[in-house]
């Protein structure tokens, strides 16, 4: 059984389904600048409009791509602190409409 919202993947073959905060810390933790360079997050389905990816960058730090077509958003940033990519990716993650989750509703007292 996939994913229930979307699956973080790596170059190695490593795949954690809904990853938290923590797994995507471990799973930038293990990239490295031989066989395992990058980790791709984005939604179980055949033709997902969002992804995130970190790639290990030659002169050290990480390349974070955030593309989500559906809001005409395309991102590179980068970054060193592995802390700091996974808390920014889980909030950019937070934001995406995922299909098969609630949405969340506004009431007014």
């Amino acid at each position: 059984m996939g994913a229930q919202y979307y699956g973080a993947g790596s170059e190695n073959g490593d795949r954690i389904d809904d990853p938290s905060e923590d797994a995507l810390y471990m799973m930038i933790s293990d990239l490295n600048d031989s066989d395992n360079t990058f980790v791709v997050v984005q939604p179980d389905e055949d033709d997902p409009v969002w992804f995130a990816s970190v790639a290990v960058l030659d002169e050290g730090g990480y390349e974070i791509v955030r593309r989500d077509t559906s809001r005409n958003e395309h991102e590179v940033t980068t970054a060193t602190g592995i802390n700091d990519i996974a808390r920014d990716l889980t909030m950019w993650l937070a934001a995406r409409h995922l299909s098969g989750r609630p949405t969340r509703q506004v009431s007014e007292f």
